[in-house]
């Protein structure tokens, strides 16, 4: 008689724990709750206004119709205006040489703060900084009544000592006399930039240097200049969008130097000349746009040859 013997059970594996669904919703929930804000303020700060100026870039008020969709028609008188050229060529230059004065000015006194070798350090980096407090308005008029030779400090020079200094709101001096005051307004926000990357600096690589017998300007060609290569290129960067938004300091001398600044002195004052002056706020829009996309793409080409570099 055979005996059939019992088969063994089966091995049941436990299911497996379910995240709730509840849970999941909840975390997403929070983290929108978290980014809700900064992507509303965004969206209304920035991405609405870029929107609303392409919208208006592709419109054009007419004399008879109205408002007429135009396409790229706008952006084809832009790109051949030689008024927007001719202000674009002026701040170009303008970057090409107040940039690289202003950052080696910004990177000297870095270095020496950073060296520990001068006298007054904190007084000395608050002065430098302070005038980065002072509003771009009144450092514009400050310096445009110190450009005065009527009623400024030139003008008492040349009257005091019966000298003859040349006019700084003169058609051949003026890009310099706004450079002069960029650079006053920005070498500190520079240096600051510089300074705090100085600081960060491991010890390590000076201690190492000292000991290899490296000079003063060797330590700093070799190890602080390369260590901070990157705030470099970030203080580049900036400069480069702010000469290109050049704006607060013509228009307030505008009124010390009417028949050298014009209203196409540079792209921005020229946008801002349309849209109030003008009444041209859709070419007005186009403009910026141009010269927004302009902006960026040399930014980024800077940023990209840093990258590279790095």
């Amino acid at each position: 008689m055979t005996t059939l013997l019992p088969s063994p059970a089966k091995a049941v594996s436990p299911p497996r724990p379910r995240r709730p669904r509840l849970r999941v919703c909840t975390d997403a929930l929070a983290g929108w709750g978290f980014a809700g804000p900064f992507v509303a303020v965004f969206g209304l700060v920035f991405l609405a206004p870029i929107g609303f100026a392409l919208y208006l870039s592709l419109l054009r008020d007419r004399l008879v119709g109205g408002t007429a969709f135009v396409g790229a028609a706008n952006y084809g008188q832009a790109l051949t205006d030689p008024r927007f050229w001719e202000g674009f060529a002026r701040v170009g230059l303008f970057l090409a040489v107040q940039v690289p004065v202003m950052l080696a000015i910004a990177l000297l006194v870095a270095l020496a703060i950073d060296s520990g070798r001068l006298y007054g350090k904190a007084f000395f980096r608050v002065s430098v900084f302070l005038p980065y407090a002072v509003p771009a308005v009144v450092a514009s008029l400050m310096w445009g009544f110190i450009y005065g030779t009527r009623f400024g400090l030139v003008g008492n020079l040349n009257d005091s000592f019966g000298l003859s200094l040349p006019d700084p709101l003169s058609p051949s001096l003026l890009l310099a006399s706004i450079g002069n005051i960029v650079t006053w307004e920005f070498v500190g926000y520079n240096t600051l930039i510089f300074y705090s990357a100085l600081q960060v600096v491991p010890r390590s690589l000076y201690e190492a240097a000292a000991i290899d017998g490296a000079t003063e300007w060797r330590t700093i060609t070799a190890v602080k200049l390369p260590a901070i290569r990157s705030a470099v290129a970030i203080a580049t960067i900036f400069s480069i969008i702010g000469s290109f938004q050049l704006f607060n300091e013509p228009s307030i001398l505008r009124n010390l130097a009417p028949n050298t600044i014009t209203s196409g002195y540079t792209p921005n004052l020229y946008t801002y000349s349309l849209a109030f002056s003008g009444q041209q706020h859709n070419y007005a829009a186009t403009v910026a746009i141009v010269m927004g996309v302009i902006t960026a793409i040399i930014a980024y080409a800077v940023q990209f040859r840093g990258m590279r570099k790095g």
